[in-house]
């Protein structure tokens, strides 16, 4: 069956109650029961990883278990651990976390989402710290790829997706666009894109005895449309004076999902190295070597086995899995990846969407000193109108609480670049705006 025509069963009538096989492998806390009452996670077809917060219920109390793929804030992302962190909001009942009822108030029901894999650790803290605030709210966000979340909520299967590019505006077959799709899906209102994480985007690789790696926009082009083949090739020399590059192939791996990753890292080497990468950007890899993975994790888990492998993934995943990460010269000097030097690239971010619809563009060709120029934005793509009165209350509080300046400020220890200052008030005016 089509990615598209897909139905998730975590969104249609239950099956047998003792039925939860996608929990099957799960760590469940010690004294929690399974049993008739019991509510079901979505179906073997979403990836595991990718699930968060799933809550059981019975005879009225709420248990919530801890899905593999939870975060480990020391770990900076680890999919494996559980999160001990607490949020102000948990500790001190911060507004951030209420619902339009007022301060203090708290609010429940279900939330699905679905989309960017970018944004999967920074979104996971966020919903483990807003379920601890809302203790009846559960949010469950199934981390499939940009493509993939656009369809399924333009399908009227999610309540939100997440998307590393904002809909577009122009269909590429002539069809309908996904703004058009989306506008339908929200009973005839808008949907909006609004910023909620500013991610860089590492240039992750795997190569023995090279610990330091300097790349400019050109080679870089060249390494991934397969003109250099080798590592000790002469333009990779010139920029890496005394490093002793080995004469290893180099090995490709691209994201084989509808990626918004791969589409902002399309648009950096359109953008800063446009005489070299030629092909247009798109969510779909463009280039015509190397090995497709899907998702963030598996294009950087083929990095981390393979000597000689390199590839483009949200910065946390080549932390989390110990690759080196490439220094980027613009044409300023090589700048390291930090959150400071890829929130100056952020910065600079224009809002081009009109009203609330608060689509960014960057400046991927910036020579702004200290830049990291290769950045992405993931979109929370939401109705501005048509979803039922309690969704509608539930999106706003968890949005609200998203955009919050204290959350967007912990998402740095976890390897994402605050939105600035101006449009984290946009993001809020437009969260209060949606009806």
């Amino acid at each position: 069956m089509s990615e598209h025509r897909r139905i998730h069963s975590a969104f249609t009538p239950p099956r047998d109650p003792l039925h939860l096989p996608c929990l099957a492998s799960v760590p469940v806390p010690a004294g929690t029961r399974r049993g008739p009452g019991s509510t079901h996670g979505p179906s073997p077809t979403h990836s595991r990883q990718g699930l968060t917060a799933v809550k059981l219920s019975r005879s009225g109390r709420a248990v919530t278990v801890a899905v593999a793929g939870t975060l480990a804030l020391a770990a900076c992302g680890s999919d494996s651990n559980t999160s001990t962190s607490t949020s102000s909001a948990a500790a001190g009942g911060s507004s951030s976390a209420s619902s339009s009822g007022g301060a203090g108030a708290t609010v429940s029901g279900t939330l699905n989402g679905e989309g960017s894999t970018a944004q999967k650790n920074a979104i996971q803290q966020i919903i483990a710290d807003f379920q601890t605030a809302n203790s009846g709210a559960t949010v469950n966000y199934n981390g499939t790829g940009s493509g993939a979340g656009i369809k399924q909520f333009n399908a009227g299967q999610v309540d939100f997706a997440g998307s590393d590019s904002a809909l577009k505006t122009e269909a590429a077959d002539g069809g309908k666009t996904e703004a058009a799709a989306a506008k339908e899906r929200c009973a005839g209102n808008d949907a909006w894109n609004l910023p909620m994480v500013a991610g860089p985007i590492a240039i992750a690789y795997n190569v023995q005895g090279v610990d330091k790696l300097v790349l400019t926009p050109e080679v870089a082009a060249k390494i991934f449309n397969g003109t250099i083949k080798t590592w000790d090739d002469a333009a990779i020399k010139a920029l890496n004076s005394g490093a002793t590059l080995p004469a290893t192939p180099i090995k490709v791996f691209f994201r084989s999902d509808e990626s918004g990753t791969t589409e902002n890292f399309q648009k950096y080497l359109a953008g800063a190295a446009a005489s070299v990468w030629t092909d247009k950007p798109a969510k779909k890899w463009a280039g015509k070597v190397g090995e497709g993975k899907p998702k963030s994790d598996g294009v950087a888990a083929a990095v981390k086995a393979t000597v000689g492998g390199i590839s483009y993934a949200e910065w946390s995943f080549a932390t989390k899995n110990s690759l080196g990460v490439a220094q980027i010269d613009n044409g300023a000097g090589a700048v390291e990846l930090t959150g400071d030097s890829a929130g100056k690239a952020v910065a600079a971010a224009k809002v081009t969407g009109t009203g609330n619809d608060l689509a960014l563009k960057l400046d991927y060709a910036t020579k702004t000193p200290g830049a990291y120029p290769v950045v992405l934005v993931t979109y929370e793509i939401v109705c501005s109108k048509g979803l039922a009165a309690d969704k509608t209350t539930l999106v706003k509080a968890f949005l609200k609480y998203f955009a919050d300046p204290a959350q967007q400020t912990k998402l740095t220890g976890l390897g994402y670049a605050p939105l600035p200052a101006e449009v984290q008030t946009k993001v809020a005016a437009a969260v209060d705006a949606i009806s």
